[in-house]
C-alpha cells in the first residue's frame, strides 16, 4: 500500500562499531589450548558438563534477548502511534487552522508550520490536505496539490484513523484526524506519522547489560568446567565416558566369562562383588553381594582366607569335591580401599586337562620315536622287531608283527578269499617279559578265518578287542593257548593290518595286561599311525630286498661259478658283495693254451643292477678277448674300446648312465717258463708273496681306467718261482670311508708276510684284517699259487725246413711219448705232427720248432716266424690238399693259433 513517508534514516556504521573489533586467536599448539580442548572435549564428562551449562546460559541470554525484542517492539509501536496521533490532534486542533484552510493560500502559511510542528514532534511527517485529500503540505514540496494517499473516509466522518503501512524504510504508523469548524463540520484533515524503526526503546540501554551477564556465565561455567575436568582426568586417567562405558562393559563381560573365580570383599567384611565361577566354586546365593562374609555358610578355612588382608598365593583349598587355588591380594596396598580381593582356580579340572595334555605329548612323543627309530635299516626282519621293540616300551606291554612269506623274500603277498586261512610268519616279538604265551618268533602261525588277525589280513581293516576272554572268534584260534594267554594276564587287543601302497603285508597286534586297563577307541588311530609308518618302512624294506636279490641273482650268475680245472695254479678266491647292494666287481681264472692260466679281476664303479650287468658283459668280453690269445695289453686295448663303445650306445640312448671308472687287471702266467704277464687298466696293483714271505706290490704302469683315454697299455713279465703266491684284490678290499688305500695296501702286505700258508688261508687272514666293520662296496680277492711244470715234462725239437723232416718229427715224438707212457697217444700225435710241420715247411719260414707238453693233457705245439695262420675249411673232391687242418680238427679234442713277437704258434691238445 502506498503512503506519505519522511526522509530514510541513514543505516549504522557497522565498520566502527564494538561488533568490529578484532579478539586475539589463541594459538593452536599451545599446551594450554591443548589441556583445555582434552577437558572440553564432548567425549569427556567435564565437556558434556561445560556443553550443558553453556546451553543454559545461551538459552537464558537468548530468552532475555527475545523477552527484549519483543517488549521493545511493542513499545516501538506504542510510542510511534501515540506519538503521531499526538502530533496529528495537536496540529488539527491548532487555533486559526480553520481559517488558514479557507484562506487564499493554505500552503503558503501551513506549510512552514506543519515542518515546524514536525520536527517538534519527531515524527516523520504532517500533511494537511483539504476534503478532498489535496495536500496543502508535505515535507517535499513537489508533493504538494497532489491526492493524499491514505484512507480518509472515517475521518471525513468526524472519526480519528490510526493504519500501519510497510513501505520502503520499514514499518510505520500513519494517523489521520479531521479538522472541524466552529459547526462541527469538517473542512480537512491532518495526518502524521513516523517509522516504527525512528523509535528508539530501552532494548538498547538493557542488551549490554544482558550480554555482559551472559559472558561472566559462560566465564564462570568455563572455569568450573576447568576444575571438574583436571579432577576427572586424574580419575578417570584421561578416557571419555564411550571409553569408560565400553571399559567397564568389557570388565564386567570378561569377570563374569572366565573360567577363574573373583570375590572382592570390603574393609567391614561384606561381599562387594563375586563373579559366575566364584559363584558356582563357592557355591554362594544369588544375594551375596552386600551380605556379611560369615553370614553365607562358608567353611571357617574358607571365610578366613577371603577375610584375610594378607597376600596368599595358590593356597590349596578343599571345597566340597574340589580343589581349589585361592590367591588373595589387599586392596589398601596401593593406596585403594580397605578390603581385599579373591581369585579361585578349579585344579582338579586343571588337573585333569594337564592329564590329557601329558597323554596327547606322550602319544606324539610316541610317534616322534618311531619315525626315528622304525626303518633304520632296509631289512624286512630288522623293521618289525624295531616296531615291536618301540611299541612295547610304552603303548602296550607286548608287541607281535607276523608277515606273509613273499614279504619276507621280497615279493608282494598273493591274494586270499574270504574266510580262508592265514599263514603268518612271527617275524617280531618284544614285551615286559620273556615268557609270554604268546607265539614264539619264527613260528609260521596259521591264522583261523574268525581271529581279529585273519579278519584285518583279508579285510585291511584294524580291529579293538576291549575284553580278549568274551571275543569268541579269536578264542576259536587255539583253546589251550588263548587260555594261556588270559590266564598270563593279557585282557586287550588291537590288531592293525601293516598296509602299504594298497598291499596288506601282515598284521601287528598291540597286546595289554589287566593290570593296565583296556584299549581306548582313540588308542587305535594311534596304533593305525604306529603301523602306517612301519608298513611305509617294511614296504621299502621289501622292496630292496626283492631288487638287491635279483641284483644278486645276476650278479652270481655272471660270476664264476667254479673254478675251471688247470694245473698251473693253485687258486681261492673270495667274493663279498656290499651290504648296501651289489655292484660290480668280478674276478675270472680263464685256462689258455699251452697249459698256462690268465687270471682276471676288474672293477665297474657303482652298484645295483646296471653294475652287475656292466659288469657280466664286461668279463664276458675278456672271455672271449682271452680266446684270440691275446697279451694282456692287447686285451686291455680292445677291453677299453669296447667299454667307449658302450658309452657311446648309452649317451645316444639317453637316461643310462656311463661306465666311468670301470678298472681291470689282467695277467697270463705260463708255467712252463714260470712268467707272468701283466698289465692294468687303473687298477690296484698286484702283491706277490714269493716262497720266503717276502711281499713286493708290483709296479705295473697303472694305465688309466677304460673307456677313458684309449690310450696303449703296457705289459710287463714278471718272473715267479714255484710256490709264489699272486694276490689279485679290488679297491673295496684296501679303502674304505675310514681308511685309505695307502693304509690299506701297508696292512694288507703286513698281512702276506707270513710264509708257508694256502691260499684258502691267506685269504682268510686278509680278510679277517682288512673287512670293514660296514662293507659298503664289493670285495673281490684271487689268490693263487704258482706251479711250475717239470722240465722231464716238456720235450722240444728244432726243424728243419725240408719235406724229409716230418719222418724225423714223427719218430722223435714216438720215443718221447713212450718214455712218457703215452704210447697209446702216439698214433694221433704223429698225424697231428705231421699234419702242422709240413704246413710249416710248405708256407712258413724258419726257424720252425716243435714241442710238446705233458699236463693234465698232451698239447702239441709248432712254431715259426710267419704271422700267416691256416684256416679249416672244406676241401673238394678234385683238391690235392687242404685236408690236414681238418683231421688235426677231427682227432684232437681243440686246437688254435696263438702269435708271439717272433711269428706264431700252432697248437693242438689231446685229452689223456
Amino acid at each position: 500500500m502506498a503512503r506519505d513517508t519522511g526522509p530514510a534514516p541513514r543505516a549504522p556504521d557497522r565498520a566502527s562499531g564494538r561488533h568490529g573489533r578484532q579478539h586475539p586467536r589463541p594459538v593452536p599448539g599451545d599446551p594450554s589450548v591443548r589441556r583445555l580442548r582434552s577437558v572440553l572435549s564432548i567425549r569427556s564428562v567435564a565437556g558434556q558438563m561445560f556443553l550443558l551449562q553453556v546451553s543454559i546460559a545461551l538459552l537464558l541470554v537468548v530468552a532475555a534477548v527475545v523477552a527484549l525484542l519483543i517488549q521493545s517492539r511493542s513499545d516501538r509501536f506504542a510510542a510511534a502511534r501515540d506519538r503521531s496521533l499526538a502530533a496529528a490532534e495537536a496540529f488539527a486542533h491548532s487555533p486559526g487552522l480553520v481559517a488558514t484552510m479557507q484562506g487564499p493560500d493554505p500552503s503558503k502559511v501551513l506549510q512552514p508550520l506543519t515542518e515546524a510542528a514536525r520536527k517538534d514532534a519527531k515524527v516523520d511527517f504532517i500533511v494537511v490536505t483539504d476534503r478532498n485529500g489535496i495536500r496543502y503540505t508535505h515535507p517535499e514540496p513537489e508533493q504538494i496539490g497532489k491526492k493524499f494517499v491514505g484512507t480518509i473516509g472515517p475521518s471525513l466522518q468526524g472519526q480519528i484513523t490510526v493504519e500501519q503501512v510497510h513501505g520502503p524504510l520499514g514499518l510505520e504508523y500513519q494517523v489521520v484526524v479531521p479538522v472541524e469548524d466552529a459547526q462541527g463540520g469538517v473542512v480537512g484533515i491532518v495526518s502524521a506519522g513516523m517509522k516504527v524503526a525512528n523509535v528508539s526503546s530501552a532494548i538498547d540501554r538493557q542488551l549490554p547489560v544482558v550480554l555482559g551477564a551472559g559472558v561472566v556465565a559462560l566465564g564462570l561455567a568455563t572455569a568450573g568446567t576447568a576444575l571438574v575436568g583436571r579432577r576427572l582426568l586424574r580419575q578417570t586417567h584421561g578416557l571419555g565416558p564411550e571409553e569408560m562405558t565400553r571399559m567397564y562393559e568389557h570388565h564386567d563381560a570378561v569377570l563374569h566369562a572366565v573360567r577363574e573365580g573373583v570375590a572382592i570383599v570390603s574393609g567391614d567384611g561384606r561381599v562387594l562383588l563375586a563373579n559366575d565361577e566364584a559363584r558356582r566354586l563357592l557355591d554362594l546365593p544369588p544375594d551375596a553381594e552386600g551380605r556379611a562374609v560369615t553370614d553365607l555358610g562358608l567353611d571357617p578355612r574358607t571365610a578366613e582366607l577371603l577375610l584375610s588382608d594378607s597376600a596368599v598365593t595358590d593356597e590349596v583349598l578343599p571345597v566340597g569335591d574340589r580343589l581349589l587355588a585361592v590367591n588373595n591380594r589387599p586392596t589398601d596396598s596401593g593406596g585403594g580401599p580397605p578390603g581385599s580381593v579373591t581369585t579361585l582356580r578349579d585344579s582338579t579340572e586343571l588337573r585333569a586337562l594337564a592329564g590329557k595334555a601329558e597323554v596327547a605329548r606322550g602319544r606324539l612323543r610316541l610317534l616322534y620315536d618311531a619315525s626315528m627309530t622304525i626303518g633304520t635299516t632296509l631289512d624286512v626282519r630288522r623293521t618289525a622287531e624295531e616296531l615291536a621293540k618301540m611299541a612295547s616300551q610304552g603303548f602296550c606291554d607286548y608287541a607281535t608283527v607276523d608277515l606273509a612269506e613273499d614279504v619276507l623274500l621280497g615279493e608282494e603277498p598273493q591274494p586270499l578269499t574270504a574266510g580262508a586261512m592265514v599263514e603268518l610268519r612271527r617275524v617280531a616279538l618284544a614285551g615286559i617279559r620273556d615268557d609270554s604265551p604268546l607265539y614264539p618268533q619264527g613260528r609260521l602261525v596259521r591264522w583261523a578265518g574268525s581271529t581279529p588277525q585273519a579278519l584285518g589280513f583279508l579285510s585291511g581293516r584294524s580291529a579293538l578287542v576291549l575284553e580278549l576272554a568274551t571275543d569268541a572268534g579269536w578264542r576259536m584260534q587255539d583253546v589251550e593257548r588263548t587260555q594261556a594267554v588270559l590266564d598270563f594276564g593279557l585282557a586287550s587287543l588291537i590288531a592293525v593290518p601293516l598296509t602299504a601302497r594298497g598291499v596288506v603285508m601282515g598284521i601287528a597286534c598291540f597286546w595289554r595286561g589287566r593290570d593296565r586297563g583296556p584299549f581306548e577307541d582313540d588308542e587305535l588311530s594311534l596304533a593305525e599311525e604306529l603301523a602306517a609308518r612301519a608298513a611305509v618302512s617294511i614296504d621299502n624294506a621289501r622292496r630292496f630286498t626283492r631288487e638287491h636279490t635279483m641284483a644278486v641273482t645276476l650278479q652270481h650268475s655272471l660270476l664264476p661259478r667254479a673254478l675251471p680245472e688247470q694245473s698251473a695254479l693253485d687258486v681261492a678266491y673270495r667274493y663279498l658283495p656290499a651290504q648296501a647292494g651289489v655292484g660290480g666287481d668280478w674276478f675270472d681264472v680263464i685256462p689258455l693254451p699251452g697249459a698256462r692260466v690268465a687270471l682276471v679281476v676288474g672293477d665297474v664303479v657303482g652298484h645295483g643292477v646296471h653294475a652287475a650287468a656292466t659288469m657280466g658283459r664286461l668279463r664276458t668280453a675278456v672271455q672271449n678277448f682271452s680266446t684270440l690269445d691275446l697279451p694282456p695289453d692287447e686285451l686291455l686295448g680292445h677291453l677299453d674300446e669296447l667299454v667307449a663303445h658302450m658309452d657311446q650306445e648309452a649317451a645316444a640312448a639317453g637316461g643310462e648312465p656311463a661306465i666311468t671308472g670301470a678298472t681291470c687287471l689282467y695277467a697270463i702266467y705260463d708255467p712252463s717258463t714260470a712268467i707272468c704277464a701283466m698289465a692294468r687298466a687303473g687298477h690296484p696293483p698286484p702283491a706277490v708273496v714269493h716262497p720266503g714271505g717276502t711281499v713286493e706290490l708290483l709296479a705295473l704302469p697303472a694305465g688309466p681306467p677304460l673307456g677313458l683315454s684309449g690310450m696303449p697299455f703296457e705289459a710287463v713279465e714278471v718272473r715267479l718261482p714255484s710256490d709264489s703266491s699272486l694276490v689279485l684284490y679290488t679297491d673295496g678290499l684296501v679303502e674304505d670311508r675310514t681308511r685309505d688305500i695307502g693304509v690299506g695296501l701297508d696292512v694288507l702286505a703286513s698281512v702276506l708276510t707270513r710264509p708257508g700258508r694256502s691260499p684258502q688261508e691267506i685269504c682268510e687272514a686278509v680278510l679277517d684284517a682288512l673287512l670293514p666293520a660296514r662293507q659298503t662296496d664289493d670285495i673281490a680277492l684271487l689268490v693263487a699259487r704258482t706251479r711250475v711244470l717239470e722240465r722231464d715234462r716238456i720235450a722240444e725239437w728244432a726243424v728243419a725246413s725240408a719235406p724229409e723232416a716230418v719222418a724225423q718229427v714223427r719218430a722223435d715224438a714216438t720215443r718221447q711219448l713212450a718214455e712218457w707212457g703215452l704210447d697209446e697217444a702216439a698214433f694221433v700225435t704223429e698225424l697231428v705232427l705231421s699234419e702242422l710241420v709240413t704246413n710249416a715247411i710248405r708256407y712258413a719260414t724258419e726257424p720252425i720248432r716243435v714241442r710238446l707238453l705233458y699236463d693234465r693233457t698232451l698239447i702239441c705245439e709248432v712254431s715259426d716266424t710267419s704271422s700267416t695262420a691256416p684256416h679249416l675249411r672244406y676241401a673238394v673232391e678234385d683238391d690235392e690238399g687242404g685236408r690236414g687242418l681238418f683231421l688235426v680238427a677231427q682227432l684232437a679234442e681243440r686246437w688254435g693259433v696263438r702269435y708271439t713277437p717272433e711269428g706264431k704258434i700252432i697248437w693242438a691238445e689231446q685229452f689223456l
